[in-house]
């Protein structure tokens, strides 16, 4: 089971990771976009902090939080169809079908208690965030192409 959590966190990183040095750093990002993609960050590692402070018998805080952060990653699909190519469009389909699997692995990993492995994802995806929030919107605040350039 550990395997397997951690093979969908390891693809679902790479992945990530293609979106944002490949993808956004071909294109850009609008305020839109640096402003939103931390906030989905920052749902999805409340999830992992979840685990880290609850118990796995307080399941409904995480089912909630699993949720909205399942939802709100897609709200810039609108803004996708405009900004991304087609193979960026891709890529992020492939991501929103590993988002509730990564979800769905640190569930067992919280019940299997593997706390170590939720602290180094944890400071992982933190790490990713502050990375978002300050290279997109104070080392290039104003980096953004044309569309689908």
């Amino acid at each position: 089971m550990q395997s397997l959590i951690l093979g969908i966190w390891i693809i679902q990183g790479f992945l990530m990771t293609v979106d944002e040095f490949y993808f956004h750093h071909k294109r850009g990002l609008k305020k839109w976009e640096r402003v939103g993609h931390p906030i989905d960050t920052f749902l999805f590692l409340l999830c992992f902090v979840y685990t880290l402070t609850f118990p796995p018998s307080e399941l409904l805080g995480f089912g909630i939080l699993s949720i909205l952060s399942t939802l709100i990653i897609t709200k810039d699909e609108f803004i996708h169809t405009e900004e991304c190519e087609g193979t960026e469009n891709f890529l992020h389909a492939f991501l929103f079908i590993l988002h509730p699997l990564a979800l769905m692995g640190l569930f067992f990993a919280w019940k299997l208690q593997l706390n170590q492995i939720i602290m180094i994802q944890t400071g992982i995806i933190g790490s990713f965030m502050l990375y978002q929030i300050i290279f997109w919107n104070f080392i290039k605040r104003n980096y953004a192409k044309s569309p689908k350039s």
